[in-house]
């Protein structure tokens, strides 16, 4: 951020800077996740408690997922809050923010390692909305 705010033109920041752009779809970000966590979509998927043909389409990147699809991924890829967070700047979507009720419940259930259906208890718990 440095970079760019002291750059005198946005070309000279990108030329410099062209390594370091994200490149890819958020399909492609799951699947080097799934890789990295040695995991199988298969499984993922049933532990994020999503509809199987969905799910599949989203890893297969016909699909883009809402930030809650994403997030019921991130919970059944058990990724820490720090992956979790990268994931959803990735895909586009706005991280977790502490401040926000629902997502300091999930923020809560993502560092304690609870499942989707124990985060959605929670969220149902406190009057908001499930994933």
């Amino acid at each position: 951020m440095g970079k760019l705010l002291k750059a005198n033109h946005i070309d000279e920041y990108i030329k410099e800077n062209e390594n370091i752009f994200l490149n890819g779809t958020v399909a492609k970000a799951l699947q080097a996740l799934l890789s990295y966590k040695s995991l199988t979509k298969a499984d993922v998927i049933h532990k994020a408690e999503m509809n199987d043909i969905y799910a599949y389409q989203i890893f297969a990147g016909k699909r883009i997922p809402s930030r809650d699809k994403l997030l019921c991924i991130c919970f059944g890829m058990e990724l820490t809050l720090d992956e979790t967070q990268q994931l959803l700047k990735f895909a586009g979507c706005a991280p977790l923010y502490p401040k926000n009720k629902r997502d300091a419940i999930l923020i809560f259930s993502i560092v304690h390692g609870n499942t989707v259906v124990q985060a959605n208890e929670a969220l149902y718990e406190e009057g908001e909305r499930i994933l």
